[in-house]
């Protein structure tokens, strides 16, 4: 498919929205709109939501069959999802036991960037 047809005339602004809007998911133009988000799908989304109720219901169950004398197991910490990091709370942990205070210092430079890829 040549862009130049639509400049052209000899494909419709209507035909060029519909190929547009039925991209798949992994391509250049989604992952350009939707970021991170692009790779996540409906099973992925599913998929941390059972680890995340495990991982509840494994600290509730420790909790309440404890020996009362040793201090309780830290709450679990949910899967990051796609945007999270859009979005900093106070006191959130991400996982490795870094803030999101933490990973917004850990993007690289210019110059770094340029060193990496040579």
């Amino acid at each position: 498919m040549d862009l130049l047809d639509w400049h052209r005339g000899e494909l419709s602004s209507r035909r060029l929205a519909i190929l547009i809007k039925h991209l798949p998911r992994d391509s250049a133009t989604i992952r350009d709109t939707d970021g991170e988000a692009a790779e996540w799908g409906v099973t992925d989304y599913l998929l941390a939501a059972v680890v995340d109720h495990l991982a509840a219901a494994n600290w509730m169950f420790s909790v309440v069959n404890g020996d009362g004398e040793s201090d309780p197991p830290e709450q679990p910490v949910p899967v990051p999802r796609p945007g999270d990091a859009d979005e900093p709370n106070e006191g959130d942990e991400a996982v490795g036991g870094t803030t999101s205070a933490d990973a917004s210092q850990a993007v690289p430079s210019p110059s770094e960037l340029a060193r990496f890829f040579g």
